[in-house]
């Protein structure tokens, strides 16, 4: 991720921590709130506005520089050989999985049918591959970034693809918390890679939170899969009265 966006990130997360708002800040600098939100959307302005939203909010910009550091000393993917070792074993991945959504010890026990021997095995074997580092008591500390990913094609992936989307496409998404909605459009090349750089701001916003609702108690916190996608794509039945192409005419012979 460029600097500049880590950056803008950080200030964000900073913002957030001391409850001050789009409106709150755009009351400090003068500025209206959709200018704010656009600037922030972007993550386009000056130096000089960057200094009037530090001053206005009192935020050192010593300490987000520092959180962007300290950020991309983290891995944000594992390796191959690392995704496959977790693979391999489906309570490892369990765990790895818990961990990442910041369970402690006791609540994998409560949670899954593994015993407490057991996550201490398995958080020494993520210990050994630098996924976390495990610290007295059991406690853990991540040594993977907040966008931190799975391999786009590795292991991990792949077993999801073909285990798990079938189930998860499976509900008719009008339950509690379920949504879906699939809309086809035609889009230029300009629209559709803004589109796509939304998708990815959605990605970081959604880490973001994931960080900021650890902190509250285990009870209060549900699990949600949430899958972003987009791709050229029609179904097969629409492909099947597609018109072939016409070949260009050769040009004539000339006599």
């Amino acid at each position: 991720m460029p600097y500049a966006t880590s950056l803008v990130d950080s200030l964000k997360r900073e913002l957030k921590l001391r409850g001050i708002t789009y409106a709150d800040l755009a009351g400090r600098i003068r500025m209206s709130e959709a200018s704010v939100k656009r600037m922030f959307s972007q993550k386009n302005f000056t130096l000089q506005r960057l200094d009037d939203i530090l001053r206005a909010a009192n935020i050192d910009f010593g300490d987000i520089a520092q959180s962007v550091h300290d950020e991309s000393r983290l891995f944000s993917e594992l390796s191959f050989e690392q995704e496959k070792e977790i693979i391999g074993d489906t309570k490892l991945l369990v765990v790895a999985v818990s961990v990442l959504n910041h369970l402690t010890v006791a609540q994998i026990v409560q949670v899954y049918t593994i015993t407490e021997a057991e996550v201490v095995k398995y958080l020494m074997q993520l210990d050994r591959l630098g996924f976390l580092e495990l610290l007295p008591n059991n406690r853990v500390k991540l040594l993977v970034s907040r966008t931190f990913r799975w391999i786009p094609d590795g292991p991990i992936r792949k077993h999801f693809r073909e285990q798990a989307y079938g189930d998860y496409l499976e509900s008719q998404f009008d339950g509690d918390n379920e949504l879906m909605r699939l809309t086809n459009v035609m889009l230029s090349r300009q629209s559709i890679a803004a589109l796509l750089d939304r998708m990815n701001e959605m990605a970081r916003e959604l880490s973001q939170q994931h960080q900021e609702d650890a902190k509250l108690p285990f009870e209060e916190r549900f699990s949600v899969s949430v899958m972003l996608a987009a791709r050229p794509w029609m179904p097969k039945a629409f492909q099947a009265l597609l018109r072939e192409p016409e070949s260009a005419p050769r040009p004539g012979r000339q006599k």
